[in-house]
């Protein structure tokens, strides 16, 4: 039996959860060498984690490799592996792609959560003969009105929605609009303008909304000094008005570059005491900050920030229009997995159609970008944490309010994690671990443990001690979720022990601890030899009594039931004659009979089947027969109907 217990319920060694059973083994067997998508699945089919790789056999099986080093996030997640599911693709920017939409699909628990509650517009510009193009996404809808009034009021794109035909325009078909005579079009419907010259005017469109401000400034300067020169004055006006609507719109541009390039620069930052994260994205075109955009991160515990940069690059790229000429990262990302930047490389490439490199600055204008960008990051982590503190605020009860209060502790409680020590004698000695959240109770993250070192005596100091250590060497070694209060059964000792635990894990002053001890309910607290009062009537004080009994009822109910069943099964393993061999099944048979409620329950299964029997049925085991003599008698007295030699009903009915 294990030592430690989730809702009384034996946890699998570390090493036998993590190998993969029999069907999953034959899959792994068989993965193939080359790029594609996996999935890891649990029992019921659920989507656990999804991943890409380059190569799907070495990728997948390196998961349940002895050798591979692995976090608690991922030593979870592969103790509910059960099933595999793998999707195998051309390219590993394929890959990529495919990944990141399954994610968005299946929102997998051991994925990075990237979190984005808004819908953002894009501009679309479209072409009925080829694929539309699509611009942004545009955070500040504001930002976006104005975009596509300077396209409306500098290059008259027409808004009706015909499908223009040149034998129709030419027969006449179509007639032109308000908008022409207000001078928002060019009236391409009746031929006033030709398709060359408004596909031209697309093109330069497009190169505005890739945030090529100059480039198409000076490109229109030059036009226009042609066309004057032509005597083409008509066009030299429009190129005029195009070039005086395009400065206009730079002017509100910072420029953060001299050299006037194209690049993305990204940065993340982590609280990781909230488990949030935020990445950053600016978009620098043509040395202009043009946009920004971010991205939340959920369940970061256990994850690196160059794996969380990533995610963000490959979410961000595997949706985007456009890739510029660099991009600039506040970590490496070829930190994470190899084989997951190699797939972004590839991804990036193929986007823009030339290598882009990916650069981590420490110097210079460009390491001022990435700095501006991680401040607006971390800007944005603490306004996020900061709505969900009060979002969180409006669901904590008073009494966990009140508590906070009464302690003076420098954060609400909201999770609170209480110990007790219970034996016999000195014999079976457990511990439980019970949690609160939000002032109530949390049966999933309840806990039972057996005591190793004080079996046999009553020393509560030191099982405090064990338990405690225990207890957190594995949430430091997971990396969470850390508890905001611990409360400890008992007075100044087993407080004491209890913080003796913790310094020795390096995790004592991360969260308050204090004793309850039971006869006059004081409250202490490291350091002070005297108890803190709280009022008898307060909710504070009621909701510290009621983890406090949670917690002496869980180990008291944990520790009569290993009572039982070691009694049940000395006492049969004692009967006289039993072999060594038989007493060698029983041992493995026992532990699955269970205690006293489960043997309850059989007899009465054996009543029943007995009843059935008198009430006219003509079969009955006699192994079920009922141990009750009346009742013996009443079944006997049906002779021929028990399933047996006629002389065991006589006997049966004789003894009755």
């Amino acid at each position: 039996m294990s030592d430690e217990h989730a809702n009384g319920r034996p946890n699998e060694s570390a090493e036998d959860a993590l190998q993969p059973g029999e069907a999953l083994q034959k899959k792994l067997d068989h993965l193939p060498p080359d790029p594609g998508v996996y999935k890891h699945l649990d029992d019921e089919g659920r989507v656990l984690y999804v991943g890409k790789a380059k190569n799907l056999r070495s990728r997948v099986r390196s998961y349940f490799h002895q050798s591979r080093p692995r976090d608690g996030r991922i030593r979870a997640m592969l103790k509910k592996v059960a099933d595999l599911d793998v999707i195998v693709t051309d390219t590993e920017a394929e890959a990529l792609i495919l990944e990141n939409n399954l994610i968005k699909e299946h929102q997998p628990r051991y994925n990075v959560n990237l979190k984005d509650d808004k819908t953002y517009p894009y501009i679309c510009v479209k072409n009925e003969r080829f694929p539309s193009d699509y611009f942004g996404p545009y955070t500040d809808s504001s930002n976006m009105k104005e975009v596509l009034g300077v396209v409306r009021s500098a290059f008259k794109l027409r808004t009706c929605k015909l499908d223009l035909e040149q034998e129709k325009i030419d027969a006449g078909k179509y007639d032109v609009c308000l908008e022409y005579h207000i001078e928002n079009c060019k009236g391409p419907c009746e031929g006033y303008q030709s398709e060359a010259d408004y596909n031209e005017t697309i093109e330069q469109v497009k190169q505005l909304l890739r945030g090529h401000v100059d480039a198409l400034t000076d490109r229109l300067e030059e036009e226009m000094e042609r066309a004057a020169e032509g005597k083409d004055y008509e066009k030299a006006a429009r190129r005029r008005d195009q070039i005086e609507a395009l400065r206009k719109h730079a002017e509100k541009q910072k420029i953060v570059a001299e050299d006037r390039a194209d690049r993305d620069v990204f940065a993340v930052h982590t609280d990781r005491e909230e488990g949030l994260g935020v990445g950053v994205v600016f978009k620098v075109r043509e040395g202009k900050v043009i946009g920004r955009q971010e991205r939340r991160f959920e369940r970061v515990e256990g994850r690196p920030d160059e794996e969380l940069l990533l995610a963000f690059l490959e979410n961000y790229y595997a949706d985007a229009a456009f890739v510029p000429g660099e991009v600039l990262c506040s970590h490496d990302p070829d930190a994470a997995p190899a084989d997951d930047a190699a797939a972004l490389r590839a991804l990036l490439r193929e986007k823009n159609g030339r290598k882009v490199p990916i650069r981590v600055p420490q110097r210079g204008d460009k390491a001022s970008l990435v700095r501006m960008t991680k401040s607006n990051a971390k800007l944005l982590a603490g306004e996020w944490k900061l709505q969900k503190l009060k979002r969180g605020e409006k669901r904590v009860p008073h009494s966990v309010k009140a508590l906070q209060e009464s302690l003076r502790l420098d954060d609400l409680p909201r999770r609170i994690e209480a110990f007790d020590i219970s034996h016999l004698g000195g014999s079976e000695t457990v511990a439980s671990l019970v949690v609160f959240k939000d002032g109530k109770p949390r049966k999933s993250d309840y806990r039972t443990f057996k005591i190793r070192g004080a079996e046999g005596t009553s020393d509560d100091y030191a099982a405090m001690r064990e338990v405690v250590r225990r207890r957190y060497r594995r949430v430091k070694s997971e990396d969470g979720p850390w508890p905001d209060l611990v409360v400890i059964d008992g007075g100044k000792g087993q407080l004491s022990s209890a913080v003796e635990s913790l310094r020795e894990k390096g995790v004592y002053g991360r969260f308050p601890v204090i004793g309850l001890a039971k006869r006059l309910e004081e409250v202490f607290v490291p350091g002070d030899s005297d108890p803190k009062l709280i009022a008898k009537d307060s909710t504070a004080l009621q909701l510290l009594q009621q983890v406090r009994d949670e917690a002496h009822r869980f180990a008291v109910t944990y520790q009569r039931k290993r009572r039982e069943n070691k009694t049940l099964r000395s006492e049969l393993l004692d009967i006289k004659g039993i072999g060594p061999r038989r007493r060698a099944r029983w041992r493995a048979i026992l532990p699955k009979v269970g205690p006293r409620r489960q043997r309850k329950k059989r007899r009465r299964e054996q009543r029943t089947d007995a009843n059935q029997f008198v009430n006219g049925s003509s079969f009955v085991n006699p192994s079920v027969l009922p141990r009750s003599s009346a009742l013996r008698a009443k079944i006997g007295g049906q002779r021929g109907a028990v399933s047996g030699p006629p002389c065991e009903a006589e006997k049966w009915t004789a003894e009755g």
